[in-house]
């Protein structure tokens, strides 16, 4: 516990004995219920702070952080050949910019940033192009600039000691030595986002009277930091090639050429290298650790072993990794530990993940005009910002995403006394664990040491045995009896129970509950709607017949997607559901049509409607969701969207619509104008493809001046753009695949249809 801890703690603690004296009252008196829970909840917030690991910031982030240099061991290099040969053909590139051209290495730590900048530093054409060269080892928390001032003076003079202090007097010192000369400044390892600083040194070394043929180099882990000092496109750092790792590999873990004579070891030895996914330090991390060993039975305890779990120097993988977790908020640290309840190599959902956050509490409080899941979105985006994850595909209202194993391993490391992931019966676990994940195909029954456990928050059921419905219950009572305080109840692999028992209603705190896995229940529980903290129910895939009475009651909703086997739902009442976000209907084979009142869900911001073979239209009252940003609608196979505008439709209000996504419809033929067009400034995204019968685009399309882009898929009756494409000057993105006719259309240069799109910059339209 750090010294912030234990002061809280301390504090915390004085003030629940200060409650429990009781002036001119016999100490052994028991104390009204009231200050008796008041009591055991500051208990438990104090346990909590301890369980976060949270230590007091500190000022001087560098302390941290070992300084760089310029030197290079090329012994240790393996595979960076071509990227150096990039970042010296972008040196030496003329610009026209009036600033001196910076470019940004970025990527995760112990990729080898700080290894490339040195090999295009000691470059001969590079040390021949400059007259001066300047190495900084920034890995400071903000720039202070008379600290980099007197580093960049040292590194030109090589003297020990500037005496100035001063920012005039050390510019001064700085314009004499680079007046009419080229530099080559390389600032290694910079975590500053802020602009004004950055502005600040970057017009100080403007002034200096340097030649223009002077050039920068940063390295970072920070897209931000890249966007705002970059002049040219980020060099984003990729991982080393298996060979190249695996070279790498056998200079660190053997003797000479020792590996010829240990075939055996050099088999475990490839595996290990996949393991490290192309991160050099990694792969130097693990040789280490082998070093003249022999013994197989190590090698294979290395190649099981969790990187995070073995015994590293501070300059070895996971503490450079660490780093990236210290320069994150307190808020975006509880965050981040989370994701460490989800499996290696895992695919996650944005706002699957934002929900989770979300019933822990985690997220800031929203500012004025901001939901809670934008505050996650905004979290997630400083994650991709930071190279800690890593974005697969954007959908438009949510995003996927990886996170590369050995950030995972980081993730495993400092969550350790949050979270954990039952694969078997856990030994020694420490009983303040919040937060759990069941995985292991295996598990058979619920291990006897989680039965101590008093304070979980998080239940994730994401992979146990199929044979077994015992430990299904199991984990269903142990939630009902032990884990009061329960937030988040997820079951996604497939389950074979076919009830919910009543039992679970009085969990009064839960607020994410995922049924998924659940397909063989038929109903849920009579007094289900006691649930009333619920803002995410996600029971779609279960065929329920019927939801329970009183679902209204509910008024924390703010997610809810479910699959239904009746023709129609109960009409939505004025007042229900007022926090709702989203709402899925998914496989309702039997819906005829939305419900009735649909209007009065004024906060949805997103619906999707999903293998609905019966579903043939959409009611008008959608134009009065002003707030609805997404519409998704796939395998609704009859549905017809043509909503064209009426007399009564005068004074429709605006809408908010960013991204429209319609597949697989026999019976599409029109776009809904009546939703598009009250959504001209803002609609973004639209999305339209397996449609057979789809024959003409609209031509008021031209009118959705904010489009940015088109995506059509294999629509085969679709030949021709609208007039007027060519206005959409904001369009950036357009995709056509398997539409023979357009395709031809839209051939460049002698297509008809060409001159309408020219103007796209990232245009996928390749021949039929």
């Amino acid at each position: 516990m750090g010294w912030a801890n234990i002061g809280l703690y301390n504090n915390i603690s004085k003030k629940v004995r200060a409650l429990t004296k009781v002036p001119g009252r016999p100490s052994s008196l028991k104390l009204p219920g009231k200050l008796k829970d008041i009591n055991n909840r500051l208990n438990e917030l104090a346990t909590e702070w301890d369980s976060f690991n949270l230590q007091q910031c500190r000022e001087n982030r560098h302390d941290f952080y070992t300084e760089t240099h310029s030197s290079v061991n090329s012994w240790d290099v393996c595979g960076r050949d071509e990227d150096k040969e990039k970042i010296v053909r972008l040196l030496m590139k003329p610009s026209e910019d009036q600033n001196f051209p910076v470019v940004c290495i970025v990527g995760i730590g112990g990729l080898g940033k700080t290894t490339v900048a040195k090999l295009v530093y000691n470059d001969d054409r590079v040390i021949c192009y400059f007259d001066v060269k300047i190495w900084v080892s920034v890995s400071g928390e903000e720039f202070d600039l008379p600290r980099l001032l007197k580093l960049m003076i040292r590194s030109i003079s090589k003297e020990e000691k500037c005496d100035t202090s001063t920012v005039e007097a050390l510019q001064h010192c700085l314009r004499d030595i680079l007046i009419y000369k080229s530099f080559l400044l390389v600032l290694d390892g910079v975590w500053s986002e802020n602009q004004a600083s950055w502005i600040h040194l970057r017009d100080l070394l403007s002034s200096m009277g340097g030649l223009p043929e002077s050039r920068i180099i940063v390295t970072t882990r920070s897209m931000k930091v890249a966007s705002i000092m970059s002049s040219v496109e980020p060099y984003e750092l990729k991982g080393l090639l298996f060979e190249d790792c695996l070279i790498l590999f056998k200079k660190w873990a053997f003797r000479d050429d020792d590996e010829q004579q240990h075939p055996n070891l050099m088999r475990i030895g490839m595996e290990i290298v996949e393991k490290c996914e192309g991160v050099p330090l990694a792969v130097k991390t693990l040789g280490k650790q082998l070093f003249t060993n022999t013994r197989e039975f190590d090698w294979q305890f290395i190649r099981e072993c969790e990187i995070w779990r073995l015994e590293q120097s501070k300059d070895d993988i996971l503490p450079v990794l660490k780093f990236s977790y210290d320069h994150l908020s307190s808020h975006l640290q509880q965050c981040f530990t989370l994701l460490s309840l989800y499996k290696k190599n895992e695919i996650y959902h944005s706002h699957e993940v934002i929900q989770l956050w979300m019933a822990n509490g985690l997220l800031e409080q929203p500012k004025e005009e901001q939901e809670w899941e934008d505050v996650g979105d905004r979290y997630l985006n400083e994650l991709l910002w930071r190279c800690l994850i890593q974005k697969e595909k954007d959908y438009g209202n949510y995003f996927t995403f990886k996170m590369h194993n050995l950030i995972h391993d980081l993730a495993l490391y400092v969550s350790q006394k949050q979270c954990i992931t039952v694969k078997c019966d856990p030994k020694a676990v420490d009983k303040n664990v919040r937060h759990l994940s069941f995985c292991g195909s295996k598990l058979l029954r619920v291990p006897e040491a989680l039965k101590d456990f008093k304070n979980v928050r998080t239940v994730l059921v994401q992979e146990v045995s199929e044979e077994s419905k015992r430990i299904h219950e199991s984990i269903i009572d142990l939630c009902v009896s032990n884990f009061k305080y329960l937030r988040a109840l997820r079951l996604r692999c497939y389950s074979p129970l076919t009830t919910l028992p009543n039992s679970i209603c009085p969990l009064k705190h839960l607020r994410d509950l995922d049924l998924t896995g659940c397909r063989s229940m038929g109903k849920l529980p009579f007094s289900f709607y006691k649930l009333r903290c619920l803002q995410k129910l996600k029971i779609s895939g279960i065929p329920l017949k019927y939801l329970p009475d009183r679902m209204e009651s509910l008024i924390e909703l703010r997610h809810l997607e479910i699959t239904i086997k009746a023709k129609h739902l109960k009409e939505i009442r004025e007042g229900c559901w007022t926090r709702l976000q989203h709402l899925g209907l998914i496989e309702c084979d039997n819906l005829e049509c939305l419900p009735k009142g649909l209007q009065y869900l004024t906060s949805l911001r997103r619906l999707d409607l999903v293998s609905c073979s019966k579903l043939v239209s959409l009611p008008r009252s959608l134009i009065f969701l002003t707030r609805l940003e997404d519409l998704h609608v796939s395998s609704c196979k009859k549905i017809i969207l043509q909503m064209e505008p009426t007399e009564f439709d005068v004074k429709r209000p605006q809408l908010s619509l960013k991204t429209l996504s319609l597949w697989d419809s026999d019976e599409l033929k029109d776009f809904p104008r009546l939703l598009l067009q009250g959504s001209s400034s803002t609609l973004q995204q639209i999305q339209i493809g397996i449609c057979n019968n789809f024959e003409v685009l609209p031509t008021w399309l031209r009118n959705l001046t904010s489009l940015r882009k088109l995506e059509i898929l294999n629509c085969p009756k679709l030949s021709a753009l609208p007039e007027g494409m060519e206005r959409l000057t904001g369009l950036r993105q357009l995709t056509i695949k398997q539409c023979p006719n357009l395709s031809i259309r839209c051939r460049p240069y002698v297509g008809a249809d060409w001159r309408k799109i020219a103007h796209v910059q990232d245009r996928d339209t390749p021949e039929y």
